[in-house]
């Protein structure tokens, strides 16, 4: 199952459940990229308190920084804004702490409902990269991956 948030003009978002039928392939690099996501929040994660222990100020590093590593390579085998969001979430994280809202961000583990967020982007010819059709949503890296669809 995976969450679709759509646009409408009465509520700011709406969020639409969809039973997904990826083969093989398919999911094999959802969880390449879910891994990968929870791959970089956890290395920035410690990258960041290591480098404020010993500096007193925030590190300020980008996921191009890792993608350029030979050592970790397999970042460019996935979704580039599901790596940025995985940053998002932690600079998010960083910021309700420093604002007491939340305590420590902690390293994410293995979990049985993993998930990764990407983003829809629309070039100057309105092509989407993201695209709901009749039984199918195209996700990027992806392609067009099967679902039960019961709205639209």
């Amino acid at each position: 199952m995976f969450t679709v948030k759509r646009k409408n003009t009465n509520v700011k978002n709406k969020a639409y459940k969809y039973r997904a039928y990826p083969n093989k392939q398919q999911a094999t690099l959802m969880l390449k990229t879910i891994g990968c996501s929870r791959f970089i929040y956890n290395k920035l994660l410690s990258d960041m308190s290591s480098y404020y222990k010993e500096n007193k100020e925030m590190l300020k590093r980008e996921v191009s920084f890792y993608k350029s590593i030979e050592e970790y390579s397999f970042l460019k085998e996935v979704d580039s804004l599901a790596l940025a969001n995985a940053k998002l979430n932690l600079n998010r994280a960083f910021t309700n702490f420093f604002e007491k809202r939340s305590n420590y961000p902690v390293y994410k583990k293995k979990w049985i409902h993993d998930s990764y967020t990407t983003n829809r982007v629309v070039d100057s010819n309105n092509h989407s990269n993201i695209e709901i059709g009749d039984g199918y949503i195209k996700l990027p890296k992806i392609g067009n991956l099967k679902i039960k669809q019961h709205r639209l």
